[in-house]
């Protein structure tokens, strides 16, 4: 079926859409979404049909998602064979034959193409297979399986287990969040014509704009989203250095310019919105610096639970979440794909007052390192806990005071590669005001501390805290809060 395409005139309301669409990417990507308390009515595109509520779709296809993981897997090869030193690509029958019979590895890529380069392109995996109809599970197996092609068939050098966990589970965790906010890009519009939603739906999860440009109307076609409470915001600014301790790291101290972008999806609370597919409830959060790059990354989901009640007033989410965290506080590194036990829940604490909060802890495979080290085996990989507890405070639709702490544990007892031990902590507190429609203010602390033990290595302490005033652009009035 034709397209009808009609021009964009752009007004500032859709220009700043557009801005908050494209400053949202980076290695990973994310959009903005509805708002909870004033959504906006679903204007799907021409020839698209939303999917069934249970995620099966009426078009799948396993081989075409198999096609495309492979073509893409080829041509990745090729273009690494061509640029990339030193030269792990030039694959033969011989290094298949031989990758094949070896024992799989813990291997010593640089931290940013194990923990980032590689669970992006699990996301590519997956993403193919969920734009060609697949469901999460059946999607996830297909990263599970690419992920396991590549190690054997896409580089020369010894297969990695690491590599497969954050290629697969990292992947997947993320590319969900990536593959919903796209579609709820394209299903919600937010002022944009088709042309330019389709455009920020490719920026968001190019996978999904390959199959919705080659293969329109089919298991790409518009996901239903069951339109979940969703907080949005934007914010731009600039931080210094309160405190550091540079420990073992030879990395200079640098204030920093950020862009920092985050999305709650499916918050709970809402009349008649339901959690029976993964990822009904997620949280994406990205921020860029001009000193890292990407320095923090993470997306967390429900992949099974069930919604509880309290009264009138409590309104909550309990169950088992998947994640995927990264973090690049310019003197150290840690990254972990996991899953925890944990609870979302809402409490109206007063008329215009409520209280949102989010506590997990569980297990994760965990990689941390020391950035620009000034001595090696600065370093651990492990199965290793991991915990998260978040609250939102928000007053009315003028205030909002947010806080979250993560912490990541890895040690001798789940890393037997290495003798180290590693603790590390990061903590950020916020507080946001409203200056007219869109626009607020926020001053932001962040505190990053590693407590760490490695032999011959004398210290044991990395810190960094700053202290930031950031713009911040939220697409829709409120801070989040649900109304039931």
């Amino acid at each position: 079926m034709d397209m009808k395409v009609t021009k964009t005139t752009f007004t500032p309301r859709r220009c700043a859409h557009a801005v908050l669409l494209a400053l949202a990417a980076g290695a990973a990507h994310a959009a903005p979404a509805t708002d909870p308390l004033r959504e906006p009515t679903p204007t799907p595109m021409q020839a698209d049909v939303p999917a069934p509520a249970d995620d099966d779709r009426p078009y799948k296809s396993y081989g075409a998602a198999a096609l495309e993981i492979v073509a893409f897997q080829a041509a990745l090869n090729r273009v690494d064979h061509a640029f990339v030193r030193p030269d792990d690509y030039g694959v033969s029958v011989g290094s298949v034959r031989r990758n094949l019979r070896s024992s799989w590895v813990v291997d010593r890529d640089p931290f940013e193409i194990n923990q980032l380069g590689h669970p992006y392109q699990g996301s590519v995996y997956f993403g193919l297979g969920r734009s060609n109809g697949l469901t999460f599970w059946e999607s996830l197996g297909a990263a599970f399986v690419g992920s396991a092609v590549w190690e054997v068939a896409g580089e020369t050098t010894t297969p990695s287990r690491n590599d497969q966990i954050t290629t697969s589970f990292g992947g997947s965790f993320l590319g969900e969040s990536l593959y919903r906010m796209a579609n709820l890009v394209l299903e919600q519009g937010y002022g944009l014509s088709p042309p330019w939603r389709e455009a920020a739906a490719a920026v968001v999860a190019p996978s999904l704009g390959f199959n919705r440009y080659v293969r329109p109307g089919r298991g790409s076609g518009i996901w239903n989203s069951n339109s979940p409470a969703v907080y949005a915001r934007l914010q731009l600014g600039v931080g210094g250095v309160s405190h550091s301790n540079v420990g073992p790291s030879l990395a200079a101290r640098r204030n920093e310019v950020a862009a920092d972008f985050a999305l709650d999806y499916g918050l709970p609370g809402k009349p008649g919105y339901t959690y029976h597919r993964p990822f009904d409830y997620f949280l994406f959060r990205l921020r860029l610096s001009n000193i890292q790059g990407v320095e923090s990354l993470a997306s967390r989901g429900l992949l099974f639970g069930t919604p509880y009640a309290a009264g009138r007033n409590l309104r909550g989410i309990v169950g088992l979440y998947g994640s995927y965290d990264y973090l690049a506080p310019q003197l150290f590194r840690v990254a972990s794909t996991g899953l925890t036990l944990g609870s979302n829940a809402q409490l109206w604490l007063a008329d215009g007052i409520a209280l949102q909060g989010h506590a997990s802890a569980g297990v994760g495979y965990t990689s941390t390192g020391t950035v620009r080290a000034s001595t090696s085996g600065q370093y651990n990989y492990g199965f290793a806990p991991q915990a998260m507890a978040q609250l939102r405070l928000i007053g009315g639709e003028k205030v909002a005071l947010d806080l979250e702490v993560r912490e990541f544990f890895d040690g001798k007892v789940t890393s037997p590669e290495t003798a180290g031990t590693d603790r590390v902590f990061r903590g950020d507190a916020s507080l946001t005001y409203r200056l007219a429609a869109h626009h607020a203010v926020t001053l932001k602390y962040i505190t990053s501390r590693r407590t760490f033990a490695f032999t011959n290595v004398p210290e044991r302490q990395q810190r960094r805290d700053t202290i930031g005033l950031y713009y911040t652009y939220q697409p829709f009035r409120g801070f989040g809060a649900v109304n039931w």
